[in-house]
Order: structure tokens, then C-alpha cells, then sequence
């Protein structure tokens, strides 16, 4: 799957010293995403929650670290007044936060609990790029690139997970929507697939409110069939490096799309509905 784009690529990034902002930086994604262009000499910032051994050791490797409680607007407001002053400009923001709960049936769910999931997984987001969008480097060679994570429930219905599900199908639908309005920037989103990260935690501590999925999930992360955390990056890696034309507005997946293809990129540069919300051209 990966191609020889993605090493032309990457000897492109490490010629680069670029400024990157990653919301969740504390995230296991996050923080592979952060470590791997620190190594290239990137100037990375980070947002955090919460204290911890991990958050310390980012900040000692040489990541800039801004307290942000996602669930509240204050907390956003106040890291991204912070974040512009120590960033003038940037190249790469990527959004890595995601919670499962409340996991159970819509009508057994506090309420409460399920708006705030969806204010986490897609309106706090949005409030970020929204703060730090007038800040984006546009005289770079190529366009900034605003990154979004997806999950499952795009072409099925995922029980149980409702607040989840909606809050990402949201988020791709929202990249095509930023992508059309504002054309000097890239929105793109990445599904990663089965990854082994803390946000699995959420459904073995559910147990039978998460159904079928509990089983399925125990399953998953004592096997070898989950997606390993270098595809993803290298993933990531192809999209920030990849024209306008060919990410832009899109949902990609790590396990099941031929990123990196010369193939897939001229066939999405022709199509433009392609890996969109779309009820065709998705199955090439």
C-alpha cells in the first residue's frame, strides 16, 4: 500500500521545518504524530487535559504544551489565545481528540451526557479551527492542511455508539463544506481503523452497554489485525504532503484506501465526488 510518493515525500518534510499545532497531543496518535516530526525538526505545539507522566515527557522532549479542557468553550478560548502568541503562523493542524461515552442505547443515555459527547467529538473542534484558522501559513509552497480523525458508521450503523458516530460522520461531511468555502487551505480525514489506544478503554469498561462490540473489541486488541501505529502516520505523512486536488475535502481510510498510489491520485483528481458523503464512486 505504501508507495515511493511516500518516501519522496518525507525527504521533502525533512528538508522542511514546519509549525504544527495537535489538539490531544497527550492522544497515543498524538503523541506518535508529535515525536515523528519532532525528530524532523518541526516546531510542535500541544494540547493537553490533563497531568501525567506522558504529558511531562513531551514536554521535556521539546513539544510546546497548552492546558486545554475540551468541554469547555472557555478553556478552548484561553489555549487558543495562548497558542497565538507563542504561534504566528502554522503549517499543520491536526485534531486528535475522540471519546466513546456515553456507549448504550440512545434512549437508555443521560442526555446531558450525549450533547456533551457531541460537543467534544465535533463542536469543540470546529471551535479550534474556527479560533486558529486566520493564523494559517499561506505563503508556504503548499497550502496548510487541517487534519480531522474519523471513526466508524459512514457506511453502516454502529449500536450504541450513536454520539460517537454522528459527531464524525459530521466532521468528513464538514471537510468537504470547509474545502469548498475556503480554497487556500486542505480539510482532510483520516479513519485509522483498529488502532490499540486509550480511547478502547471506554468500551471494556461498558461491558454489556456496549453490546456485541465488547466482545469484538477484547478480541481485537489481544490479535494481530489492528491497524499498526506507523500506517497511520505514514498515512498522515501523505496527506499533509499531497496537493489540494487530491485530499481536499475527503475522507481517507489507512486499512482500505491505496494511499500513496499514483493510481488512486489521478482517479481522485478526476472524480471529485470520490471519498466524499456520497452514496457512489466510493469503491475504487
Amino acid at each position: 500500500m505504501i508507495h515511493g510518493t511516500i518516501l519522496e515525500n518525507n525527504k521533502i518534510m525533512n528538508k522542511d521545518h514546519k509549525k504544527a499545532i495537535i489538539v490531544s497531543v497527550s492522544s497515543d496518535i498524538g503523541t506518535a504524530m508529535a515525536q515523528r516530526w519532532l525528530e524532523r525538526g518541526w516546531h510542535i505545539f500541544g494540547t493537553y487535559r490533563t497531568s501525567s507522566a506522558s504529558v511531562t515527557n513531551l514536554s521535556d522532549s521539546g513539544i510546546q504544551l497548552i492546558h486545554c479542557d475540551l468541554s469547555k468553550p472557555e478553556s478552548i478560548r484561553n489555549a487558543c489565545n495562548e497558542i497565538k502568541k507563542e504561534c504566528d503562523s502554522w503549517d499543520v493542524l491536526v485534531l486528535c481528540p475522540g471519546s466513546l461515552d456515553p456507549i448504550g442505547a440512545f434512549d437508555a443515555c443521560v442526555f446531558d451526557e450525549w450533547e456533551d459527547s457531541i460537543y467534544l467529538n465535533f463542536t469543540s473542534q470546529l471551535r479550534i479551527v474556527h479560533e486558529l484558522l486566520q493564523y494559517r501559513n499561506t505563503s508556504s509552497s503548499i497550502e496548510p492542511c487541517v487534519l480531522f480523525f474519523a471513526g466508524g458508521g459512514a457506511n453502516n450503523a454502529v449500536v450504541n455508539y450513536s454520539a460517537y458516530t454522528i459527531s464524525k460522520i459530521a466532521l468528513i461531511k464538514m471537510c468537504e463544506l470547509l474545502d469548498a468555502e475556503i480554497q487556500d487551505t486542505r480539510f482532510a480525514i483520516l479513519g485509522p481503523g483498529w488502532v490499540k489506544t486509550k480511547i478502547h478503554e471506554s468500551t471494556i469498561a461498558a461491558g454489556k452497554k456496549a453490546g456485541d462490540n465488547y466482545k469484538r473489541t477484547k478480541n481485537k486488541l489481544k490479535s494481530n489485525e489492528c491497524t499498526p501505529m506507523e500506517d497511520v502516520l505514514k498515512c498522515c505523512d501523505w496527506i499533509i504532503n499531497s496537493s489540494r486536488n487530491i485530499v481536499s475535502g475527503r475522507n481517507f481510510s489507512v486499512v482500505y484506501d491505496e494511499w500513496g498510489s499514483e493510481d488512486l491520485e489521478n482517479k481522485l483528481i478526476s472524480d471529485t465526488n470520490m471519498y466524499k458523503l456520497r452514496r457512489y464512486g466510493n469503491d475504487f
